[in-house]
């Protein structure tokens, strides 16, 4: 009788040790041991942010949304504003916008709206495993909409990146549904580069607010280089690991499907999530904006944290009230706008000439990091990992920011050893083309 007690309160014990741990999992704790984002890298967030929020606005001159900050977009700047009409279902509405402040030539991507069944449609158009590309998984309806982006916009964006000039980025927003379509449309853009003039890989970004899981990890770290996902505190689509299709497919209510993961993958080893080639993951190299702390009310001074993770990629769902406000677009707007304003008057008391040499080294660091995530991914066995390629005779680093120009051209015109699939042949498979050009969806087609 003892010795069923007291291994009853072993279980108890355990069980409770479990949930106070489950339940006391906060936001803050999952770039708990990241380093701090530089005032130079994070600059260009609030911004972007502002680029996405133009998206939702009916009229420009006269926002709805007015900016928490001083930047301010041009109406007289955008080139080509799409609707959900002009899009017929194939893709969120978007924005082409040309700053020439920041010199950035910029496409912009709105969210998932809930009234709208065609985004549903990109949605659900998923199944576990179903699309490969680029030697890993992504999402399948999100890679068409990207595919059908480039087609629609290939020459609209070289044109602009060709009159504008070398000194120009290519930018790709989205937030939420849209940031899973402009990070696989730079996927598709990277391995494509002649389609917008050879544009160099280091001229080209991506920045995806409040991200959706739509890449696996070899591909999240492998284009940490050019994608980097933005998150606000406890938001929870960047936690979810349940495919999207299944949220909006499943009887229970938001709040209840998300407590219900929240309590499965706990039981999942780690070591079962970094083998499994097919479970999703948010893009790129992560920044994650820290405004609240354990047993603390209320907003807090917010501070934003940056790596590229392989191991704990906000793996696990945080239990708060906020998971669901955290991904607004206007609350991630503001916060941002908070934290650069406190880098800026930080870095006014420290700093008194331009740090030159500190941006150099900071952009050094940056590239090594990248290298050392491949690496860690080879060395925990990812599937489809990839190797970070050594620097070629001339010294440039062919796998990360300054691929040689012949080479970005040959590699997005054929079929490379590393299983890159051609424009052409993504199109054929994703798409029948009409004869007077226009692409019709295929269905339950894979790339291989």
């Amino acid at each position: 009788m003892s010795l069923s007690c007291g291994v009853e309160c072993i279980v108890y014990a355990g069980f409770a040790r479990w949930a106070w741990k489950r339940c006391t999992y906060v936001g803050s704790d999952d770039s708990s041991t990241w380093p701090p984002a530089t005032l130079d890298e994070f600059e260009p967030v609030p911004h972007i942010c502002r680029y996405i929020l133009s998206v939702y606005e009916e009229d420009l001159r006269n926002p709805k949304f007015p900016p928490s900050g001083g930047y301010r977009m041009n109406p007289d700047w955008v080139v080509k504003r799409v609707t959900y009409e002009q899009t017929d279902g194939h893709a969120p509405p978007y924005l082409i916008y040309v700053d020439h402040n920041n010199c950035e030539i910029v496409l912009v991507i709105r969210g998932l709206n809930l009234g709208k069944g065609s985004d549903y449609k990109v949605l659900l158009d998923n199944k576990l495993g179903i699309q490969m590309f680029d030697g890993g998984y992504v999402h399948h309806g999100l890679l068409k909409s990207a595919v059908w982006l480039l087609d629609q916009e290939s020459e609209t964006l070289r044109k602009l990146w060709v009159d504008n000039g070398s000194s120009y980025k290519m930018v790709f927003a989205g937030h939420s549904l849209g940031s899973g379509v402009a990070a696989l449309l730079t996927v598709v853009v990277v391995n494509n580069r002649d389609r917008l003039g050879a544009i160099p890989r280091s001229n080209l970004r991506c920045y995806a607010v409040a991200p959706a899981r739509c890449m696996s990890l070899n591909l999240a770290v492998k284009y940490a280089d050019v994608i980097y996902s933005v998150v606000l505190q406890d938001d929870f689509l960047p936690r979810t690991p349940t495919p999207l299709e299944d949220i909006f497919k499943s009887i229970f209510c938001l709040p209840c499907l998300l407590f219900f993961v929240c309590m499965r993958d706990t039981f999942i080893p780690e070591d079962r999530k970094l083998r499994d080639p097919r479970r999703l993951y948010a893009p790129g190299r992560m920044y994650h904006i820290v405004e609240r702390k354990f047993c603390r009310c209320g907003r807090f001074p917010p501070e934003v944290r940056t790596a590229i993770p392989v191991e704990g990629r906000f793996e696990h769902i945080v239990l708060s009230a906020n998971a669901t406000s955290d991904h607004a677009i206007i609350w991630i707007e503001r916060e941002a706008e908070k934290v650069l304003q406190r880098m800026r008057e930080s870095s006014a008391l420290t700093v008194t000439v331009p740090p030159q040499t500190q941006k150099i080294q900071r952009l050094q660091t940056l590239e090594k990091e990248h290298k050392d995530a491949l690496e860690r991914a080879v060395s925990l066995n990812v599937p489809h990992a990839v190797k970070p390629e050594e620097p070629s005779a001339s010294g440039e680093p062919d796998g990360l920011a300054s691929h040689n120009q012949a080479e970005e051209v040959s590699n997005a015109t054929s079929k490379s050893s590393q299983g890159r699939t051609n424009w052409n042949e993504v199109v054929e498979k994703l798409f029948n083309r009409t004869e007077s050009g226009e692409l019709h969806l295929k269905k339950d087609v894979g790339v291989p």
